[in-house]
């Protein structure tokens, strides 16, 4: 039985979807106006993770993750989305490129990104491709009284809206806000469907629309998107009473305070139906204890990952090692212990797995082998089960490549396992037999072992340092220290 924490309810639920054994699952993408960040990543994989454990239960997903590719205004960070420069002009500016120039080459770079780290989702809709739907729903909402013109734009009035803040307080929106609201908006928490191009110049990304010449707001690309992949609203134009509510909604806790919000209110405001029944958010990432952010230098890409020699899946499996709700505390310390318990269970495969997967006819398990396998299968699908405890299940996991049980048994627990955990250890354990090390790194390495049994430590760290320079890793780990090449 699988239970997930609700934003909405804020407490733990059993998952119950709308029409078992399919299940709608949407994930507020990325803004693709410059290269993603770790924190952004982690929400990513948590959608990725979700995925897989339903599909693990049985379910039939449909998955949708969407492309931020205009309508994202600078003001979101400040506490108001209807107020700022849109990021892709601001990046065109930036980069001296053109808006969809910058677009494509940045969502080409995300797609890479999870590539690397093994997330998928079925579909990844652009908000440029979906500018009809965005106006039908706009439409919509203003044929039943829930809009208003002022000089910049149309936007939604969220006082006609009763629930308005249901997932997160008014309050909490206060509190985010630094700069000054529009004046002419009639609430602090009206929020833009429609904006107006700027009278003098000419934006780059712009559309006629019933009100004029201009852009949507950043929330309404995501009610679009997810009704038209998720529900039957759209067939050949909007028709809000075939909406059907969507099971999972995923996205960063920042987007708690306003994004989702809004999106709520604008699209039960158009079909007059619950929007999402389960709504789940993952915390922020911390850097050394502190937050992480541009200014500050620390706001790490993949790219800057990698600069470091570490692999996308060794940052996988960091973010397995904490519970998704609770704040994680990222330091190259910490992914590189990651990437050292990721390697040890890679070298276990690569070194058995000839014996594992050869070693001879199956035979039939004793009482209690057979016990103890379906003992570690039931402990795993109980963690994952239990509001994705990842950390319990890495420790299941761990405990099942310790254990007593038979090797092919073990093999195939843990490949059963990372259908979960998406570490793509079949994968990466082929391509690590390809990559042997040579005689005189392991000769090298030896004589490492041999100066830090004797404590000349410092003597020893100079090996590891030009084993490093030669393009190998030293793992030190309970049963030894293991030779890997970089990434």
């Amino acid at each position: 039985m699988l239970k997930l924490y609700n934003s909405l309810s804020r407490k733990i639920e059993e998952f119950k979807p709308i029409s078992p054994p399919k299940v709608t699952l949407y994930t507020c993408g990325p803004t693709v106006y410059d290269y993603i960040t770790i924190g952004n990543m982690r929400t990513y994989v948590l959608s990725d993770v979700l995925r897989r454990v339903l599909k693990f239960n049985g379910y039939e997903v449909n998955s949708v993750m969407n492309i931020t590719d205009v309508g994202h205004l600078t003001g979101d960070n400040l506490g108001d989305s209807s107020q700022g420069e849109d990021r892709l002009e601001k990046g065109a500016k930036r980069e001296r490129k053109s808006a969809w120039e910058i677009a494509r080459f940045y969502e080409k770079a995300f797609r890479d990104d999870i590539s690397k780290l093994n997330i998928s989702a079925d579909i990844f809709p652009r908000a440029t491709d979906h500018i009809k739907e965005q106006i039908e729903i706009i439409k919509d909402l203003e044929k039943k009284g829930y809009t208003y013109r002022i000089s910049d734009g149309i936007y939604f009035e969220t006082g006609k809206f009763a629930d308005y803040g249901k997932l997160s307080s008014l309050d909490e929106k206060k509190k985010g806000a630094r700069i000054e609201p529009n004046p002419e908006k009639k609430n602090i928490a009206d929020f833009a469907l429609w904006k107006f191009s700027p009278k003098k110049g000419k934006r780059q990304m712009e559309w006629n629309s019933p009100w004029g010449a201009g852009f949507p707001g950043w929330h309404i690309e995501c009610s679009a998107m997810s009704m038209k992949y998720l529900s039957k609203t759209f067939n050949g134009q909007f028709k809000p009473h075939n909406f059907q509510t969507i099971d999972l909604h995923i996205g960063g806790e920042d987007l708690k305070s306003t994004h989702h919000p809004n999106e709520i209110a604008q699209s039960e405001a158009a079909t007059g139906k619950k929007f999402v029944n389960y709504w789940l958010h993952g915390a922020f990432i911390l850097v050394n204890d502190g937050r992480m952010g541009k200014s500050l230098g620390n706001a790490y890409t993949m790219k800057d990952i990698e600069a470091k020699g570490f692999d996308a899946l060794d940052l996988r499996y960091f973010f397995l090692n904490a519970n998704y709700r609770k704040q994680i505390n990222f330091t190259f310390d910490g992914l590189c212990a990651a990437r050292n318990a990721r390697q040890t269970l890679l070298n276990i495969f690569s070194q058995k797995t000839h014996n594992w997967e050869n070693s001879g006819k199956r035979t039939v398990l004793s009482a209690e082998k057979l016990a103890k396998v379906q003992s570690f299968k039931e402990m795993f699908l109980n963690a994952v089960n239990m509001d994705l405890n990842l950390p319990q299940a890495l420790s299941v996991l761990w405990s099942a490549v310790k254990s007593s049980v038979p090797l092919i048994d073990k093999y195939e627990l843990v490949l059963e396992f990372d259908e979960i955990l998406g570490l793509n250890i079949r994968k990466s354990q082929s391509l690590k037999k390809e990559a042997e090390i040579p005689s005189e790194i392991l000769s090298v390495a030896r004589k490492r072992n041999l100066l830090r049994a004797r404590e000349k430590w410092s003597e020893a760290d100079k090996v590891r340092i030009d084993i490093e320079r030669k393009g190998f890793l030293l793992l030190d780990t309970p049963t030894g220290t293991e030779v890997v090449r970089k990434k």
